[in-house]
């Protein structure tokens, strides 16, 4: 098979009928079916149910079209990457950016290495941690900003920075005058849980014997910091998502839990080599993010 014949089958995917897809490929139909057909003897297995006015993918087309897709996409970058270097341009970095960082400490390194780097574009890919992982197996980003723990695997790691786990609230939420919280205060609380620190958390109050019933949980950090600072509950939040809170009664308070610190790193895959804009990035990362 070639790229010619996946970007034929992708387009009858997502053009649903053969017929549309011809015609969006500035062909007639029938050089387009042998084509499927060619591909299909080539795999070994059929892709397509055909229908009088559709088709519908079997379950090897799915597996097709998610890897067609993706060896597509990459292809595109490559060409662009290449004109950019015959261009003499300085090309553009795709990186993929958890929402706990993206929205902190994230935006200070992007400005600083913009403005020592202008001619660099930038394609951001925001996401957890996991979903980042697979982008980076699969070449649609070639470094993540992520946060411990995960799996190192087939992956590079470099640590950026360390922080410890606070709660954030309203005032009223906090009886002690302690500059930290413990466990046992925030088994009494409404906790807003990023999903991201579900685990820890959850092993701490078990520890202790304590309950463990989250006021609500969610899939990003910001919409945790959002939530407390309506006064809806405590947000359990890596420290440096503190600026994201706006509210006059907002405080904050590391939790006096040996395990609750979180470490920013960059990795990337061991397999692939980065380009110039990606080793540059990661370059001034090492060198400045730590500080």
């Amino acid at each position: 098979m070639d790229l010619k014949q996946l970007t034929y089958f992708v387009t009858v995917v997502s053009e649903g009928t053969i017929s549309a897809a011809a015609k969006k490929l500035h062909m007639t139909q029938p050089p387009l079916s042998i084509q499927l057909r060619l591909l299909e003897e080539e795999v070994g297995c059929l892709l397509f149910e055909r229908g009088s006015r559709s088709i519908r993918l079997t379950d090897a087309g799915k597996m097709m079209y998610e890897k067609a897709s993706t060896l597509l996409h990459m292809s595109a970058l490559l060409k662009e990457e290449l004109q950019e270097y015959q261009c003499g341009t300085y090309g553009t970095l795709r990186l993929g950016v958890v929402s706990s960082v993206s929205s902190t400490l994230f935006c200070q390194w992007f400005c600083d290495f913009h403005n020592l780097h202008p001619d660099i574009r930038f394609e951001l890919s925001e996401a957890d941690t996991y979903q980042l992982l697979e982008n980076l197996r699969d070449g649609l980003i070639e470094l993540a900003l992520v946060r411990t723990p995960f799996p190192l695997g087939d992956f590079q790691s470099f640590p950026l920075k360390k922080e410890r786990i606070a709660a954030a609230g309203h005032a009223r939420y906090f009886s002690s005058r302690s500059d930290t919280v413990s466990v046992e205060e925030l088994s009494r609380m409404p906790l807003i849980l990023y999903r991201r620190w579900e685990a820890v958390l959850a092993e701490a109050f078990h520890k202790k014997n304590l309950p463990f019933e989250p006021f609500c949980k969610n899939d990003d950090a910001r919409t945790t910091a959002f939530l407390a600072d309506t006064g809806a509950g405590v947000g359990i939040l890596p420290q440096s998502a503190i600026p994201l809170f706006r509210h006059k009664d907002t405080v904050w308070k590391p939790i006096q839990y040996e395990s609750f610190a979180s470490t920013i790193s960059v990795i990337q895959s061991k397999n692939i080599s980065l380009s110039l804009p990606a080793r540059t990035f990661a370059e001034y990362l090492q060198a400045h993010a730590c500080e």
